[in-house]
Order: C-alpha cells, then sequence, then structure tokens
C-alpha cells in the first residue's frame, strides 16, 4: 500500500514508517498553527514563538497519532491478528493488518481500541493544560497542551463515525456481523454508510470553497475521496476473501490451453492463434515439454515485416519462476504475488509440465460472478 514509505524504528515490534505524503500535511498542520490558530488564542507573541509552538503540536500531534495507532496494534496482536507495521501518511496514520480479525468481537475490541486511547490522550492532555494553566498561568505550554486535547478529542469524535472504514463503520461492521453471521452482508452495508459520509464530507467540501475557505475544503473534498475509495475498496477485498476461500488456482485456471510450438512463425503465430482464438498469451511448448511463453509485449519489440521470417523460437520468453505457479497455490497467494510482481498472467506448471493458465481477468470475471449471484 506505501511502497515508498521510509522506515523510521521498531516500537514493541511494530516497524514504524513514514510515507513522503506525510511532509504536506505536516507542512501545512504547522503553517495553519503558526499563521492563525495560536495568533488567536495566544496573541502579541513573535513568529518565532509561533513556529516554535506550532511545530512542537504537530509533531506531538503525530505522535498521538502513532498512539492511535498502536492501540489497535496492540490489541490486534493480542488477538491474533498479525500486523505489518503503523505507517503515518496524508490522512493521518493506519496500521497495517496482514489478515482482517477472525470474528465479530475481535473487530469490535481492535476497533475501539483506538478511539479509547484518543479520549484518554484528550484527557490527559487536558489535565496537564490545566495544571500549567494552574502553575505558571497562561503561556504558550499552555496552549500547546491545549490544542492536544482538543485535536485527541476530535480525532476520537472523528473516528467513532460510523462510515466504514472508520473504526466507527467498523464497529457498526462488528455489530451487523454478530447479528447476521455474514461478514460479506455486514462489510457491503457498512462500506455504504463510508461512501454516504464520504460523499456528505465532499459536498461541505464544496460548500466551504464556495464561501472562500479554500484550505477547509480541499481538506474537506480529499479525506471524502479517500473514505470513500478505501470504503469500496474494503468491500472488494472481503468480496475477493469470500468469493475465493480456500480455492487454489487448479480450481479457476484454463486447462488445456492453446500452445504454439517454437518452429511457428510470428506471422503464422499472430493469424492462426492470436487473432483466431483471442489470446495474447500463449505459452511455448514442444514434444510436451513446455519452454517458456509468448505475447503481445514480446511482439511489440520486433517490427512486422520481419515477423515472417522469425520464428518464435527465436523471440519467445523462456520460463521465469515469477510467472510460474503450481496448481495447489491458494488464489490468495496469487493475488498477493499479483499486487508485488504487477504480473498479470501465470503458466501454471506440475512436474516440468503445463497443466493451465491463470490470469488477472479470470480472477476478475469469478469476483464479478460471485458479486452478481450476491446480487441477483
Amino acid at each position: 500500500m506505501f511502497s515508498n514509505a521510509v522506515k523510521l524504528f521498531t516500537l514493541n515490534g511494530f516497524d514504524i514508517k513514514l510515507d513522503p505524503s506525510w511532509a504536506l500535511i505536516a507542512a501545512l498542520i504547522t503553517w495553519s498553527l503558526s499563521q492563525r490558530y495560536f495568533p488567536f488564542v495566544y496573541p502579541d507573541q513573535t513568529p518565532q514563538t509561533y513556529v516554535g509552538m506550532a511545530v512542537i503540536a504537530m509533531l506531538c500531534f503525530f505522535a498521538s497519532l502513532l498512539l492511535h495507532e498502536l492501540a489497535h496494534s496492540v490489541v490486534a496482536r493480542r488477538y491474533g491478528v498479525p500486523i505489518k507495521g503503523i505507517t503515518l501518511f496524508l490522512f493521518g496514520g493506519v496500521a497495517e493488518l496482514e489478515a482482517e480479525p477472525q470474528s465479530a468481537g475481535v473487530e469490535f475490541w481492535v476497533a475501539l481500541a483506538g478511539p479509547a486511547m484518543s479520549f484518554c490522550l484528550a484527557f490527559g492532555f487536558w489535565v496537564l493544560a490545566q495544571a500549567t494553566a494552574f502553575l505558571f498561568a497562561t503561556g504558550a505550554l499552555t496552549e500547546v497542551l491545549s490544542y492536544l486535547a482538543m485535536i485527541n478529542l476530535i480525532l476520537a469524535l472523528f473516528n467513532l463515525v460510523p462510515a466504514f472504514p472508520l473504526d466507527g463503520g467498523r464497529v457498526l461492521r462488528a455489530y451487523l456481523w454478530h447479528r447476521s453471521g455474514d461478514v460479506l452482508k455486514a462489510t457491503e452495508t457498512a462500506a455504504k454508510s463510508g461512501t454516504v459520509f464520504a460523499y456528505a464530507l465532499m459536498t461541505l467540501g464544496v460548500l466551504a470553497l464556495f464561501q472562500g475557505a479554500l484550505i477547509t475544503g480541499f481538506w474537506q473534498i480529499m479525506i471524502g475521496g479517500f473514505v470513500l475509495m478505501a470504503a469500496r475498496a474494503s468491500y472488494q477485498s472481503q468480496l475477493a476473501r469470500t468469493a475465493f476461500g480456500d480455492k487454489t488456482v487448479s480450481s479457476l485456471m484454463k486447462r488445456n490451453p492453446i500452445t504454439v510450438g517454437p518452429d511457428m512463425t510470428l506471422s503464422e503465430f499472430v493469424n492462426r492463434v492470436m487473432l483466431y482464438h483471442n489470446v495474447s498469451f500463449v505459452p511455448v511448448a514442444e514434444g510436451g515439454v513446455l519452454l517458456g511463453h509468448i505475447d503481445q509485449a514480446v511482439l511489440s519489440g520486433m517490427d512486422r515485416e520481419n515477423w515472417a521470417s522469425t520464428r518464435v523460437g527465436d523471440v519467445f520468453a523462456s520460463l521465469d519462476p515469477q510467472i510460474t505457479v503450481p496448481p495447489d497455490l491458494p488464489i490468495q497467494d496469487l493475488l498477493a504475488r499479483i499486487m508485488k510482481t504487477k504480473q498479470r498472467k501465470f503458466l501454471v506448471v506440475s512436474g516440468h509440465h503445463l497443466a493451465g493458465v491463470i490470469s488477472l481477468a479470470d480472477l476478475t470475471r469469478y469476483l464479478q460472478m460471485a458479486h452478481l449471484l450476491h446480487h441477483p
């Protein structure tokens, strides 16, 4: 998800990473606090004072986000849900779960852990702000602590909105899942709530733009767009987990695929195989032995006028472990390989013999059929 994220350190067994997009929101928060918020609540100070307050508040805010996500991660790990790490990025922070919770109860407690931490932080910062105000009267430290108390309270309340994939939406999914026993249906309903919330947030953003609040408007539109995409992706991910279940490559692959020999010319291959059979990825075999494959990418590197004099054996791509998979490979593992390698088509090989071919398009068609069957 965050291919460009940089690992900062490891905390309690979790890799803490920083995505480059974090720099944008960090700069925006610092500017907003130093130019608007702190001059309003604590007037008549120097610009250097406001910048210092803003930097400290921004860093403490992201530390609070980190603790919010750590709470999710610690509870998830306690219930046996593996966690890749925690990444801070443009829209805050995210705990990267390697697997979904296995029950509604686990989902419920993992979802509540983050807002509970934010409420605790809000109360803690409020107590510290009151203490510093009592001991030293109103000052820069008091205002920074008051801001941190307020922003953590806002973070907790925002995350409790019942809109998936926010924490409140996950609580909603846990309730629906517990009540019906159907995690896919629960995910779909929770994702719809996230979609409604996203459109409402983007609508408020557009209204803010018309009222001249450019930063607020753009920010609401961006957050709404992120929630919308995340809600849809979460449903599609759950649909894939439900539809594929324990299926392996052998259950979805195309058996007895068309193959070509190395002696066929490229012209014959294009006209008699690719165009006639409407295929673009063809295994190359000779005497029952799989040699490799040929596809459009290979052809694109050849001049058309040379097709008649060039044999498949001269240009085909030899066997590559990245594009060969065994028949018993779980579909979930195949999806992970597609995400990692960006390869879309694979040769299914058993004992050095071709068993079939499988592609991302095959998986997509199966998912579409599963969705239609779920919604006849």
